[in-house]
């Protein structure tokens, strides 16, 4: 009586804890700061460089990416951020390139 008993305990945890070990992961990028983003704490700050680079040039219509001026770009947004570690970078992109 005991087996059968803890077999339908154990699945039903297995049930329960089953889709909480499916939870999607969901990023808002207009809130990390740029010391989240020099120190890895969201994301690769190269990868969330080609996101900033494609949401910002999306804006413009513009399909062309230059790797050679977004390394450059992401170079430049570091200095910038290691300066300012509490500014939201999205921010930081609008002083930094977005100027006038």
């Amino acid at each position: 009586m005991l087996k059968p008993m803890l077999a339908v305990c154990g699945l039903v945890l297995a049930l329960v804890a089953g889709p909480g070990a499916q939870a999607q992961v969901t990023i808002d990028f207009s809130k990390i700061t740029c010391e989240q983003f020099i120190g890895y704490k969201i994301i690769n700050p190269t990868q969330l460089a080609m996101w900033l680079s494609g949401y910002y040039n999306g804006q413009r219509g513009n399909t062309i990416i230059d790797t050679e001026t977004l390394a450059a770009q992401t170079s430049q947004l570091q200095d910038y951020c290691l300066r300012n570690l509490k500014v939201p970078i999205m921010q930081a992109i609008d002083v930094m390139f977005h100027k006038g």
